[in-house]
């Protein structure tokens, strides 16, 4: 059973059914079959705390996750952090919907509790494949990088 849980402590305005649909998604199609994952959406300066603390990277960033099962385990536990503030910004910038910069950073974080990473060249265009696979599975458009 894949549960997923939406945190909004800022309150901001959600569409909990089609983010808690993108992560079912993402983790259906990459083989998980019981998890529990938790999504924070969160201000710029909560996210930019959580930035430094965890990767000592000095300014707000998009997502940020925490696996808390090892890789393998039956069950895959982890909790994705969310930039709202950032999401506005790169949406804004981009010219599309910020619930759309949402879903991509929910396929983003669920992606990285699979296992994928964007640490190097050939990882990260795996990432974005996989981004623009499920971004297509869900009806949405591509706003993946490249």
């Amino acid at each position: 059973m894949i549960r997923t849980k939406i945190a909004n402590p800022y309150e901001y305005p959600l569409d909990f059914s089609s983010l808690k649909a993108a992560a079912q998604a993402v983790l259906a199609g990459e083989g998980i079959a019981a998890a529990d994952v938790t999504f924070a959406f969160v201000d710029n300066p909560h996210i930019h705390r959580l930035n430094k603390q965890f990767l000592d990277h000095d300014e707000p960033t998009d997502v940020l996750t925490f696996p808390y099962s090892a890789p393998g385990a039956k069950k895959l536990e982890g909790e994705v952090v969310i930039g709202y503030g950032v999401a506005e910004e790169n949406a804004a910038e981009r010219g599309h919907a910020v619930g759309l910069e949402l879903t991509l950073y929910v396929i983003h974080g669920c992606l990285h509790l699979c296992g994928y990473d964007d640490t190097t060249d050939v990882a990260t265009v795996k990432m974005r494949q996989r981004e623009r696979h499920y971004l297509e599975q869900l009806g949405l458009p591509n706003i993946s990088g490249e």
